[in-house]
């Protein structure tokens, strides 16, 4: 199997982008390149199911496997909802989402951009009061997606986790620079 970066760039563009870290692996790409390079099997994105491993498979030359059910459960698009009257405003589900789908500011209630949101679950964890539920997402079929179907809401996704990721490299770099300023003599 090819190790290249452009293998591993091939296997990103087909998996979902939920960046929910189900597969073991910080995100979809960290994912794609343990795939190219050869240390993960191709059966660990239960958001992507069936159709990404056959897409997987047909690429890699490799025979198509059921997903791991250590990874979780393959189940039709969901979106996280926040219960807004049990929001205590705490912004810890802010912080966890990776695509920045959950607007909102601390002391005040939160609400989950649906479009935008991936159904990583990840903002569910770090609640405290427990009032965030995942629903069925209204914008997409209540079944599992064809391939092209997710391959058309990843590129959305990938573009909204890559600027977020941005954000916070640039938020930290300001951050450092502000503490160093701040330690200079005078």
């Amino acid at each position: 199997m090819d190790a290249t970066p452009d293998l591993a760039t091939r296997i990103d563009a087909l998996l979902p982008q939920t960046q929910c870290t189900r597969c073991g692996y910080q995100g979809c790409r960290p994912y794609a390149e343990a795939i190219a390079s050869g240390a993960a099997r191709i059966n660990r994105c239960p958001p992507g199911g069936e159709p990404v491993l056959a897409a997987l498979a047909a690429l890699l030359g490799a025979d198509a496997e059921p997903v791991d059910p250590d990874c979780g459960p393959v189940q039709p698009p969901r979106v996280a909802v926040i219960v807004e009257a049990e929001c205590i405003g705490c912004a810890k589900c802010i912080d966890a989402c990776p695509t920045d789908a959950i607007v909102g500011a601390r002391k005040w209630m939160h609400t989950v951009i649906a479009s935008e949101c991936t159904g990583c679950e990840l903002c569910i964890p770090p609640c405290p009061v427990d009032c965030i539920v995942m629903e069925p997402d209204p914008a997409r079929p209540a079944r599992l997606p064809t391939a092209d179907e997710i391959g058309a809401a990843a590129a959305g996704f990938r573009r909204r986790y890559e600027a977020r990721l941005a954000r916070r490299a640039r938020d930290e770099a300001e951050r450092r620079a502000a503490l160093a300023a701040v330690a200079r003599p005078a």
